[in-house]
Parts: structure tokens; sequence; C-alpha cells
């Protein structure tokens, strides 16, 4: 196992940041997820927990798991802060996705935002795949190659660059159904929108500029 994403790397991280000031949920979350209903939900690297959150506060029951201990505190802080209601339907787990896996054909959504699998990419969405109940859906999200790459130390992430279609191949068309499977932009400043496993080092030293972002976004739903 690499650890160039393990429990040390993310402590430090998050410990060496303060906490993020702007706890918007990730947009394509809202734009996929919005006109769900709500039930049970797994937030796969939580960060910080606007994702999570967010979900609870429109009804979900929300599963959110993180590898770093600092992230989930003040996630739950935020979380308290909004209410006893909105706090208690939250789950904070503190796991390494790597090697956990949740319970099968469970969850009516499951939700990873730009997660940094320290084995293999396509193992952890297989795990995340059979986490989903019948007629619920699945939503991965990650940087399309189009994107900045990263360089040196940071090679190893090539493994949160990939397009839809590399997962979409991995899913058995007998069971699922792609509502989508597609490339899109969006712009943003150098800290917006960033939750959680955000790939930061993109965009560093461009605080305050306006960046482009290439998003991958995959949302399927398993069959009844």
């Amino acid at each position: 196992m690499s650890e160039e994403f393990g429990k040390a790397y993310w402590e430090e991280r998050y410990r060496g940041h303060a906490a993020a000031y702007d706890r918007r949920p990730n947009p394509q979350l809202v734009a996929e997820a919005g006109e769900l209903a709500p039930g049970t939900a797994l937030d796969a690297g939580c960060g910080e927990g606007a994702d999570a959150i967010w979900l609870a506060s429109r009804g979900w029951r929300v599963t959110a798991v993180d590898i770093a201990g600092t992230a989930l505190h003040r996630a739950r802080e935020h979380a308290e802060t909004l209410g006893a209601d909105l706090a208690s339907r939250v789950d904070w787990v503190q796991a390494d996705l790597t090697d956990w896996t949740p319970t099968e054909e469970h969850f009516d959504l499951v939700s990873t935002h730009y997660v940094h699998p320290a084995a293999s990419r396509e193992a952890l969405f297989r795990r995340l795949a059979a986490s989903v109940a019948p007629g619920g859906t699945l939503l991965i999200v990650g940087h399309h190659p189009s994107g900045p790459q990263p360089t040196g130390s940071h090679a190893s992430a090539l493994q949160v660059h990939f397009t839809a279609e590399e997962i979409a191949a991995g899913l058995d068309p007998g069971r699922w159904d792609i509502a989508v499977a597609e490339a899109r932009t969006r712009s943003a400043t150098a800290h917006e929108g960033h939750d959680g496993h955000e790939h930061h080092e993109h965009h560093e030293g461009h605080e305050g500029h306006g960046i482009t972002i290439h998003d991958t976004v995959l949302r399927a739903r398993k069959r009844p």
C-alpha cells in the first residue's frame, strides 16, 4: 500500500490547514442528488463534511467516512452547530477506504468525490457499487484527465484522474443503468467547492484567482 495518501498524510494535511471556510457541498452532488428522494446515504471520503451535512439537511441519514480524525472532528463540530436534529442524521466513521468494506446493498445513495485511494481505484469503486441498494444511486466524481496533472511527489495521485467511461465499464450492464457519464468543466476560485480530498495541490499559488476544474461525473442506478 502506498503511504503517500495514508492516514499520516491526511492528518498532517488537515492539521496544517485551517478549517474550510467554504462549507458548500460539491456542486456535482447538488446537481445529481438534488432531486433524489432522501433515504440512507454513504459519503465515502467525506473530509470536513460539507457534502454529508448538505445531505442531512435534505433529510438523508448519512454514514460519512474518512481516514482523517482531524477532518471528522471539524465535520462533527460543524454539524452540531446546525442543530441536534441535523447532527443526529450523520454517523461519522473513521476508516481507511483502502480496506473498509461497507454493508452490501444497504445505501440508497453512495457518493464519493475526488477520493485518493492508496490502493486500487477499481477495487474501491467495486466495493462502493456493491453497497448500493437495489433501486439506489451511485455517484462518482473525480478529476478528468484533461485537467491539470500531478507531478513529482504527487504522481500516484493519477489514481484520481479517470474518465466516466472507465468507471462505467466496471459496472455490470445487467444490473446498472447509466444516467450520466460525462466530463464537465466549472469555474471556481482556488478554495471554492474544495472539501475533503479535493486535489488542493493543483491550485496552490492561485488563491483568489479563477481556475477551471475538469470533473468526471458518473451517476448510475442499480436496477431494483
